[in-house]
């Protein structure tokens, strides 16, 4: 199981006045913009180690997913959270021929934890011996920084503000989240009940 991050989140698209504000760096000098970097790297880093713990897209953007095998024969389980769209659906065979599904066959289950895709027909394309499917979707709360669940948000901002704190700190830590941070998080976090369960 394999997934790529297709449409890496704009520069543009990063709350830099929002995370200058929270850490009140100065404003109205020419030079404002010269930490923007340090910035961006914080802000990015805040984002990867937030959805890495809740397996929840903040920003919505693409993906693609390829995996060797169903879960189960009529329903798979997506690998994040919330999915929004799904896109398209490849099948490849051991020697590279390519079959396009036709995504009238399948439909999504939208969930805020476990989105499933289930088969329309009877059951999901058949993937064969030492072949893949290759499915493209859309997931992520929100195409912009002002829809995003504002619990989340916080949390961005107050995991980017640690991290820029400590930017200058070259000693390794546990690797644990500020508990502001963990208990704002919280309630996302997906709860893995089902064991081996296909769904």
């Amino acid at each position: 199981m394999k997934l790529v991050e297709l449409t890496p989140i704009p520069t543009g698209d990063l709350p830099l006045a929002a995370l200058r504000a929270h850490l009140r760096l100065g404003t109205g000098f020419t030079d404002d913009d010269l930490q923007d970097p340090v910035l961006e790297t914080a802000l990015r880093a805040a984002l990867a180690a937030i959805e890495a713990r809740t397996g929840k897209l903040l920003f919505e953007r693409s993906f693609r997913w390829t995996v060797s095998a169903w879960r189960s024969p009529r329903v798979q389980a997506l690998p994040v959270a919330p999915v929004n769209m799904l896109v398209s659906l490849t099948v490849t065979t051991r020697t590279g021929d390519v079959t396009l599904a036709d995504m009238s066959d399948v439909v999504l289950e939208e969930d805020t934890h476990r989105p499933l895709m289930h088969a329309v027909r009877p059951c999901l394309p058949d993937i064969p011996a030492l072949g893949q499917a290759v499915l493209t979707f859309t997931a992520g709360y929100s195409q912009d920084w002002a829809g995003m669940p504002p619990d989340l948000a916080h949390a961005v901002l107050l995991l980017a503000a640690h991290f820029y704190e400590l930017r200058h700190e070259i000693t390794t830590h546990d690797g644990n989240m500020p508990f502001g941070v963990s208990s704002l998080i919280d309630r996302y976090r997906t709860v893995r009940v089902l064991g081996g369960a296909p769904a």
